[in-house]
């Protein structure tokens, strides 16, 4: 008995609507019941610049000794051995950070690396951020061509529960949280949303309005990445736009207020990337920060 093609996407989308769900109801750990957040907190790109070079297993029980709720991983090697050692600490994998191509004379991704890693993750609920690159950065023309890519990718993720994630990037083609949710629906699955990004947004908007923005995404907006920061720029680099969550002249504390205002409860991701000294020592002084923000100081 074939099935009619619209009852395949009905049943393609209530499975994936279904997973959402999931991943929209507050995880519990056992320190969740004193946070009055809702949303999950971990840190993100702290292998590179940690003079103590921990490894997945040492990363795992500072994180879990400074408590952050988990960690998000970069590329798509390691995966088996990180959940390892966050299963081993009671900590959650919430992110893997991928790329992808979208020009149409390149290969967009690595699929069969891809599908491993799916299986390895199946039931965990992680969110695949999605650096995509491959045009200029914020040109419709691409859109057709990352449609159809983003849709195989869709679909081979949607059996693990996983979500995809368009992660704004500056000087890539999905650069702004407007491309991120412009592209988005026009995939059109329920399974793809967007992700904010603080610093590449203070590096790309000049105007400092994010409300506007934050409310569009809402309907597909399912993480967010913060740090400290200053609130202007102009010389290329990091040092200003990605600091410990205690530093710098941008009003955190404002953003989260926004962020609570409209309703979201998704994860929330510490940016670390090129945060230099010993990790241990400036995750501790986010989460003073975090536990300052969000009322949960003890």
């Amino acid at each position: 008995m074939e099935h009619h093609p619209s009852m395949k996407k009905i049943f393609r989308d209530v499975m994936a609507l279904s997973l959402l769900a999931l991943f929209l109801t507050p995880l519990t750990p056992l320190h969740a019941a004193e946070k009055k957040s809702p949303s999950p907190f971990f840190p993100f790109c702290i292998d590179w610049h940690d003079a103590k070079k921990r490894n997945f297993t040492e990363q795992a029980a500072m994180l879990k000794e400074l408590g952050y709720d988990g960690v998000g991983h970069i590329w798509l090697d390691g995966v088996a051995e990180r959940i390892k050692a966050l299963d081993d600490a009671g900590l959650k994998l919430y992110q893997i950070t991928m790329n992808v191509e979208v020009a149409p004379d390149k290969t967009p991704y690595d699929r069969q690396k891809f599908k491993e890693v799916l299986t390895l993750v199946k039931g965990r609920h992680v969110q695949f951020c999605l650096l995509v690159g491959g045009g200029k950065p914020s040109d419709p023309s691409g859109d057709p061509h990352a449609v159809e890519v983003l849709r195989e990718m869709s679909d081979l993720a949607l059996e693990s529960g996983s979500q995809l994630l368009l992660y704004p990037h500056v000087g890539n083609w999905v650069e702004r949280i407007e491309d991120s949710c412009r592209v988005a629906n026009q995939v059109d699955r329920a399974n793809v949303g967007v992700m904010f990004n603080l610093c590449h947004w203070l590096r790309v908007d000049k105007s400092r309005d994010y409300k506007p923005l934050l409310k569009q995404a809402m309907p597909r907006l399912w993480a967010v990445s913060i740090n400290g920061a200053d609130n202007q720029d102009e010389n290329p680099g990091w040092d200003h736009y990605i600091q410990p969550l205690d530093k710098g002249s941008f009003d955190i504390g404002g953003f989260l207020k926004t962020l609570k205002e409209l309703g979201y409860q998704g994860p929330i991701g510490l940016q670390c990337y090129g945060i230099g000294g010993d990790t241990k020592l400036h995750l501790a002084n986010s989460m003073n920060a975090w536990q300052t923000l969000t009322g949960n100081r003890k």
